[in-house]
């Protein structure tokens, strides 16, 4: 082989070799450019209905089952206390003493008069009894016996109204001496021996509780109270029927200190009426108070549950807020980054519950928003 046709061969093998460099490099850098071969792989959630539980709190007011306002029924000097502050009393305990001495001595009046009575009533049944062998033998004119007749029935009505006006004079007497209507514990004594005391008086002597159970009133919306009305198919099992038919869960009561109370309650009573003004429904709920944990007065917080059937659910993490909106990041049909607004109907647990905004079967992104452009292509990972 002569030196021209070595050359000629050598240039050949050169442009050759160039040539595949070139497209080799031409298909590196291809690759390098795809958007598609360079997506970021992040996880991704599927989108579907599910069942969530909310938890709606309402603040409420204690009080006892029944709270009772002890005030005088007779007016006197108060002469004696018989209890403190803060006790515990049982039914028909004595509580107070009036000075009973005035209301002795009416009494005593009246029993005086009911007696002069009884004695006019008996000497016109013997003036009855002294005329009617006189009658029987024509001595005497009928008219005298018929007028007999009518003196007994005046003094008989005339004893009648005498022992009325014993009794009333004993029932004045004995109300000198104030009893508790029901088992409960005192609360605050205004007034103190010696003072004048009637039942006129603005204040009660005290006000006695009964905490064997209680109360806690607290107010719902018209929208809450709309969505428990039309709920109507919850399973009785987690539900109790109200006297009004109104159909709730039990209830779970905070109180003050933060602490869940440990017994569950019941909502037993709806007010007949929305308040115009605040456009809220007044609700009661009765809670056992076997270890006298509560008092009248105070204050907690009701925790009442709601279930919601075929709701779309996401975690909370997995949404991003802007300017108030809340936004999560979808994969669209062609593997594409879409910031989607989205509407929140409220929370269950760590979750939020989604209105508007997402469908079932769409695909939100987890985590990796600050890699994230609108439009940008991800690979999907579990």
């Amino acid at each position: 082989m002569n030196r021209k046709t070595m050359l000629v061969g050598l240039s050949a093998i050169i442009m050759i070799g160039t040539v595949v460099l070139t497209n080799s490099c031409n298909l590196s850098n291809s690759k390098k450019n795809d958007p598609i071969e360079n997506a970021l792989s992040l996880p991704v959630i599927k989108v579907d209905t599910t069942t969530a539980i909310t938890i709606k709190d309402y603040i409420g007011n204690i009080e006892g089952k029944v709270n009772v306002e002890i005030r005088p029924q007779v007016e006197g000097t108060l002469e004696k206390i018989f209890v403190d502050e803060g006790a515990f009393v049982r039914e028909g305990q004595a509580l107070f003493q009036i000075n009973p001495q005035p209301y002795q001595e009416v009494l005593n009046n009246m029993v005086a008069t009911e007696n002069v009575e009884k004695a006019k009533l008996k000497n016109a049944k013997l003036e009855i009894d002294r005329l009617k062998p006189l009658i029987d033998n024509e001595v005497i004119a009928q008219v005298q016996l018929e007028t007999a007749k009518a003196n007994y029935e005046i003094a008989r009505a005339s004893l009648a109204k005498a022992s009325a006006a014993v009794a009333s004079a004993q029932i004045n007497l004995d109300y000198t001496i104030i009893k508790a209507p029901v088992s409960g514990y005192i609360g605050r004594m205004p007034k103190r021996i010696g003072n004048l005391v009637s039942k006129g008086d603005k204040e009660p002597l005290t006000v006695l509780s009964d905490v064997s159970e209680v109360y806690v009133y607290f107010g719902m919306s018209e929208s809450d109270f709309l969505y428990f009305t039309k709920d109507a198919k919850r399973n009785s099992d987690e539900a109790k029927i109200t006297s009004s038919g109104l159909i709730l869960p039990e209830v779970s009561l905070i109180l003050a200190d933060g602490q869940e109370y440990a017994e569950k309650g019941k909502v037993d009573m709806v007010n007949g009426q929305v308040n115009r003004n605040t456009g809220s429904i007044s609700l009661r709920a009765s809670f056992p108070n076997s270890k006298d944990v509560m008092r009248s007065g105070n204050t907690g917080t009701i925790k009442l549950q709601e279930t919601k059937v075929g709701v779309i659910l996401i975690p909370q993490e997995v949404t991003t807020s802007i300017q108030d909106k809340t936004f999560v990041y979808l994969m669209d049909s062609e593997d594409k980054v879409k910031l989607q607004s989205i509407e929140v109907d409220g929370v269950s647990g760590g979750n939020y519950i989604v209105s508007n905004g997402l469908t079932i079967g769409d695909r939100v992104i987890k985590t990796g928003f600050d890699k994230l452009t609108e439009g940008m292509y991800v690979k999907a990972t579990k």
